[in-house]
């Protein structure tokens, strides 16, 4: 495979103008801003520029303050932060509240089936009766091994296992690999059937990340590696080969295409290494281009429940800036400079 050509100064200051941007939005303790934060800790461990971090800290702590809003499983995400302020600055609080989260995920969270979490959202509004959603699997289940992982909590670590298998068990689809966006276990179907592509991202980035923590001679391992394995090698083939991007229906090329996630797929392609350098080199070209000179990450679909149907997903709305594309973005941004030192 050709290696990947780019301008590593020119990665770290679009890096700069992201961040930077990230930064003049507002969030609330939720998961647009645990997605976006999560990346600005990405972009961190990649540059070692401690100011990404700086930021984040100076939020967490004003907004930890008042105490922890009603959790959700969608609302621990910003748990991911917490994980890196502790790793980085030791403060106690930070785990204090990340064990708070988790202990909500362990003992309050609604469940069904095999120990699923019925997905959750900050809202009295909106409630989703034995539905799994792809998203939990980045909000919820990847948290829980990370933070079992640090504490050496065999019970969180094995409830995020969980997690991850059985999303896959009534996510993924036997035919072409891709996951589902939703499953309703009172019907006993995927509502919409849409093979999204956000969700995709949500499943392929979390998949990639997990294999660093589950040791190697667990069958949960190779649970996990052969269903990331089978996935990518379905979405590669459906990358828009003149944009490098993925179309917002993944296998419905007159969908709209959709920069978010088209990042979080890239970062699980990139990951691969060279074995799918000829895509990763098509995703870096597709996604710079949509990234604006203050640091607007653009083509991001708005926040999509499972709709109704595909032509739902069609017609969702990419004209705002978003929380959850600035942090998938810079997630990927960040894993081409890491594609420099792991170049294999």
């Amino acid at each position: 495979m050709p290696a990947l050509v780019f301008d590593e100064n020119e990665i770290k200051k679009v890096i700069d103008r992201v961040v930077d941007r990230t930064f003049r939005m507002d969030f609330s303790w939720d998961w647009p801003g645990g997605v976006a934060f999560y990346g600005v800790c990405e972009a961190y461990a990649a540059t070692g520029k401690i100011e990404y971090l700086e930021k984040v800290k100076a939020w967490v702590d004003e907004n930890m303050e008042d105490g922890l809003p009603k959790l959700s499983v969608n609302g621990v995400s910003i748990g991911h932060s917490l994980l890196t302020l502790y790793e980085v600055y030791k403060e106690e609080k930070y785990m204090d509240t990340a064990k708070e989260m988790a202990e909500y995920l362990t003992h309050e969270a609604v469940r069904f089936g095999d120990g699923i979490f019925q997905h959750t959202v900050n809202s009295e509004t909106y409630n989703f009766p034995e539905q799994a959603w792809v998203d939990t699997m980045f909000m919820a289940g990847y948290f829980l091994l990370r933070i079992g992982t640090l504490l050496g909590r065999k019970d969180y670590f094995e409830d995020g296992l969980r997690q991850y298998h059985g999303h896959e068990n009534v996510l993924q689809d036997p035919v072409n690999n891709l996951y589902y966006h939703g499953w309703d276990n009172i019907a006993g179907n995927h509502m919409s059937g849409v093979h999204w592509c956000r969700g995709n991202s949500w499943a392929a980035l979390t998949m990639t990340r997990a294999l660093d923590l589950v040791p190697v001679d667990l069958p949960n391992f190779m649970i996990i590696e052969c269903s990331l394995r089978d996935q990518l090698s379905s979405i590669v083939r459906l990358q828009d080969p003149e944009s490098g991007l993925w179309h917002t229906i993944l296998n419905d090329p007159s969908s709209p295409l959709e920069t978010s996630g088209s990042a979080g797929i890239a970062t699980a392609v990139l990951a691969k290494g060279r074995l799918y350098n000829k895509y990763s080199q098509k995703a870096i070209d597709g996604i710079l281009a949509r990234i604006t000179e203050d640091g607007t990450v653009t083509g991001v679909s708005a926040g999509t429940a499972v709709m109704q149907n595909a032509d739902g997903y069609r017609g969702v709305p990419d004209k705002r800036i978003q929380g959850w594309g600035q942090g998938l973005t810079l997630t990927f941004l960040a894993e081409i400079l890491n594609s420099k030192k792991n170049p294999y």
